[in-house]
């Protein structure tokens, strides 16, 4: 017999979850580029981990929720988040990566910051900026800063175009999907696509998989895909739609030639 969640507690859980995932304000929404490319930079939106802490203040209270770190040897920082949702202590967990700061102390504490935002992320606390259009912005490679500040969408509740992994093709996925939730399924869309591609005799197959491994290591992430999340999932998206534009311009070229 399975016992029934009492109405009013399920309502101040949907509230709560709300208030958590709730669009920030605009004045706390910052941004950094994620890819740099010539002049010009992919703009990824976040907040600060002290607005992460406000939120979790101003929703569940000083005593409505705990964190406890790890460090790990690579320098990177594990976060078990608790927060209080209705009657239980609920539990999720991310790693944080250090930044490339030349103070060791500046890297670990980055690494604790971003810690705190991806397992915040998991209790939708800041979850739609990883949603927002993508937006390409002049950049000043020797200043490292935007010539112009990014912004925001006028209302950014609402949610973006789809991103397809097959975005420059006019066909639609019959599940109307969307940007990746994480990294497991970036590697299972990219891996299915990547066939894809091959059974059309656009490529070899794998070879969509190597180049945006090969993107990524550049960049800075892992090998594996499955390990890649939000900016890594931003720049797979834009490699896959660089990589499927190169060969269907090669393919028209040869048609031409042809």
């Amino acid at each position: 017999m399975h016992a029934t969640m009492n109405p009013t507690v399920s309502g101040n859980i949907d509230r709560l979850t709300e208030a958590l995932a709730a669009p920030f304000d605009v004045r706390e929404v910052r941004f950094k580029p994620a890819v740099v490319s010539g002049n010009r930079a992919l703009a990824l939106a976040y907040v600060d981990a002290r607005s992460i802490q406000d939120r979790l203040d101003r929703v569940l209270g000083v005593t409505g929720w705990q964190d406890e770190y790890e460090c790990l040897p690579d320098g990177s920082v594990v976060c078990r988040l608790r927060l209080r949702i209705g009657d239980e202590w609920i539990t999720k967990m991310d790693v944080g990566g250090p930044s490339e700061q030349p103070d060791e102390g500046d890297r670990r504490k980055a690494a604790f910051s971003d810690a705190l935002k991806r397992a915040a992320v998991k209790f939708g606390i800041g979850r739609y900026l990883y949603r927002l259009p993508s937006q390409w912005v002049d950049y000043d490679s020797n200043k490292r800063q935007f010539a112009r500040t990014p912004s925001l969408p006028s209302n950014p509740k609402t949610q973006p175009p789809p991103v397809r992994l097959n975005a420059a093709s006019d066909r639609t996925p019959k599940n109307g999907s969307t940007m990746p939730e994480n990294g497991d399924e970036l590697r299972r869309r990219v891996q299915d696509y990547d066939a894809r591609l091959a059974q059309q005799g656009m490529c070899g197959s794998g070879e969509l998989v190597a180049h945006l491994v090969q993107a990524g290591v550049k960049a800075g992430y892992e090998a594996d895909l499955a390990k890649w999340s939000g900016a890594a999932i931003v720049l797979a998206v834009e490699e896959v739609r660089a990589f499927e534009s190169r060969l269907r311009k090669q393919k028209s070229e040869r048609k031409e030639v042809a």
